[in-house]
């Protein structure tokens, strides 16, 4: 295949240049010099931002990765590849002087900085809310045009800063994977579980000393009672008493109950499994992940449940005697990584939120010595998910299934030189998978020894003191759990 020159290229590129810039066009002269003008220095993107953000979370999300997008094209097109081009502007002599610009751009044609901002601008947009960014693609195709249309870049310079910003937007992408939202409910295998119609047989704590809970447990208690009058509601303002009410309920019940965080339930499958019951969870903390998982999004759902028998069987992640775990666990720095990012994601979004708050937690962190299935390792930090967790890196957040028997194992090794260097820029550039200081697995049994150092033990969002040995793996007894039938 046979290329053809730059000068047959610049050649077609004035011809046509030429064609559009000296068209007669009264309405495109009303609108668009105007347009292309307003994005000068970002400005008419920073006023979509600020628009975009005001339409909720995933509008702020959607305007912040149109940012990023947007500095990277536009540091990459006004910088290096304009002073290595160096392409002379078009004439004016085909353009009308009524759609010229008043102050005509002395840097370099090629490529369009405009253009490509406009297009990184609209691409990250797109990615994070494609509802939201119809208006935006369609100023961005407005100011890309009118730079031929104005007389200042030729088509080729429109086309080059176009490919530019689209591909800066899918370049931040790999490091900044848009939120999957709303993902699925995670699969599990169905299984018999008791009916409850009125309610007879269950038994609910309460955790009121939760603050999520504080304030609507007594409404919560009303509305379990007026589906399942039978029903038993505990209320318990003690947070230390937490495991001795819900032993006592399961002694008691046919059906445990619980309704609190995702550190309350993971007590309460612990006490289910000992006792051999079937758990209900009632979703009343603040972030529910482990409800979130069984796609339960309210307690009218688990009253249904309940009532109907309908209820899956789940698999429970232990690291050694009495620590179960539902979702999570982790040893070294992960717990306090998570709470810098939870802090920031819903207004910045989860990858920026953690670049922060990995950068925050390095910087004064100390590396964690373990022995690891008789290895010596020195770790920033290990994690373990109750199953296979999505996506990989450093932000697992969801799961396909709640059954599969395994633990994921990630872990961040602190022996390399320039680790944490090597950490930071290999999340911000999308190369964790491929990075020596990371690591994956996926396990059925690990041993972990602590050999010195006092790290933080998480299960759950839960932390405690990390015993001396630990074993992950899963344990051989199944949770019965109810959630509505989805079939």
């Amino acid at each position: 295949m046979i290329l053809p020159s730059p000068r047959r290229l610049h050649a077609v590129d004035r011809r046509v240049f030429a064609a559009a810039a000296g068209r007669p066009s009264p309405v495109l002269d009303r609108f668009i010099p105007p347009l292309t003008h307003s994005a000068d220095h970002g400005l008419l993107w920073f006023a979509t931002a600020a628009a975009l953000a005001a339409t909720g979370e995933r509008g702020r999300r959607a305007a912040l990765r149109g940012l990023v997008s947007l500095t990277v094209a536009s540091a990459v097109a006004n910088g290096p590849l304009k002073w290595v081009v160096r392409r002379p502007r078009p004439g004016l002599d085909a353009v009308p002087l009524v759609r010229q610009l008043k102050i005509q751009p002395g840097t370099s044609s090629f490529p369009s900085g405009h253009s490509a901002s406009a297009a990184a601008f609209a691409t990250g947009a797109l990615l994070e809310s494609p509802a939201r960014a119809v208006p935006v693609v369609a100023a961005a195709a407005g100011v890309a045009y009118g730079r031929v249309h104005t007389g200042v870049h030729y088509p080729g310079d429109v086309l080059a800063g176009v490919a530019l910003g689209v591909g800066c937007a899918l370049l931040v992408r790999r490091s900044w994977p848009p939120r999957r939202e709303d993902p699925d409910a995670a699969a599990a295998s169905t299984v018999d579980a008791p009916a409850a119609p009125d309610g007879d047989g269950l038994v609910v704590v309460v955790n009121a000393a939760a603050a999520s809970v504080a304030d609507s447990a007594a409404e919560l208690r009303d509305q379990i009672l007026s589906r399942l009058p039978r029903a038993d509601v505990v209320l318990c303002d003690d947070a230390e008493a937490i495991g001795d009410t819900l032993a006592d309920a399961a002694a008691r019940a046919r059906i445990l109950g619980v309704a609190g965080g995702d550190g309350t339930v993971n007590c309460a499958a612990g006490v289910a499994l000992e006792y051999d019951r079937p758990l209900a969870v009632f979703p009343a903390g603040t972030l529910n992940h482990f409800a979130g998982d069984l796609g339960i999004d309210d307690v009218d759902e688990v009253l249904r449940s309940v009532a109907e028998g309908s209820a899956v069987e789940i698999c429970v992640a232990t690291a050694g005697k009495g620590l179960h775990f539902l979702n999570t666990f982790s040893i070294g720095l992960y717990p306090e990584l998570v709470r810098r990012r939870e802090a920031r994601e819903r207004v910045i979004g989860k990858w920026p939120a953690l670049a922060v708050a990995l950068t925050e937690v390095l910087g004064r962190a100390e590396p964690t010595e373990l022995e690891v299935d008789g290895e010596r390792r020195r770790v920033w930090l290990l994690f373990g998910g109750n199953g296979r967790f999505h996506p990989l890196g450093f932000a697992p957040s969801w799961r396909e299934r709640l059954d599969e028997g395994v633990v994921d194992v990630r872990i961040v090794d602190a022996t390399s030189p320039f680790a944490r260097t090597r950490l930071v820029a290999a999340v911000l550039t999308g190369g964790l998978a491929r990075s020596r200081v990371y690591q994956e697995s996926v396990v059925e049994r690990m041993d972990v020894r602590v050999l010195d150092g006092d790290p933080e033990l998480a299960r759950d969002g839960e932390s405690e003191p990390v015993p001396g040995d630990l074993v992950l793996e899963v344990d051989e007894r199944r949770l019965t759990v109810y959630r509505p039938d989805s079939s």
